[in-house]
């Protein structure tokens, strides 16, 4: 069964990734976690590589959408 998404939801789904990572990051649990000796990842990467990834890919839908609105405004005029 496949998925149907519009460009919002996605946008919306990867914000709220983005939130509910710095939610997590801010609590004092997690800190205590990744400031075991014993925390450790295969590409040493935390939860605020992951906000910023989420950022980047926010960031570049809409880029595409910006440039695909810009490209349709050409055509159509």
């Amino acid at each position: 069964m496949e998925i149907i998404l519009t460009t919002a939801e996605i946008r919306q789904i990867l914000q709220g990734c983005q939130q509910t990572l710095r939610l997590v990051q801010s609590t004092t649990e997690y800190r205590l976690i990744q400031s075991s000796p014993y925390f450790s990842t295969s590409n040493d990467v935390y939860i605020g590589d992951a906000v910023n990834v989420l950022r980047e890919l926010v960031e570049a839908i809409d880029e595409v959408e910006q440039i695909t609105q810009y490209k349709e405004g050409i055509i159509n005029d």
